[in-house]
């Protein structure tokens, strides 16, 4: 199996900064939705992801990486 992965342009980000690693709580820009789990959504930050990533592709997960953002400056409100 293989697990699809969606790259999203900074501006259509779906995460945000109230999203946290399920493993830490750290920042997460990583979400993989597990099929056999019927949609069971996971959030990791960029080292729980790493550290889990084969094991997701392996489960047929689907995945966005938003990690592309880690070094972006949070906007102004």
């Amino acid at each position: 199996m293989t697990a699809t992965t969606v790259d999203l342009p900074t501006t259509d980000a779906t995460l945000t900064r109230q999203d946290r690693c399920d493993r830490c709580g750290a920042q997460a820009f990583v979400r993989a939705t597990l099929p056999a789990a019927d949609g069971l959504e996971l959030l990791f930050c960029g080292h729980h992801f790493r550290a889990h990533e084969l094991k997701l592709v392996a489960a047929g997960a689907t995945i966005v990486d938003e990690r592309h953002r880690i070094d972006e400056q949070p906007a102004e409100r």
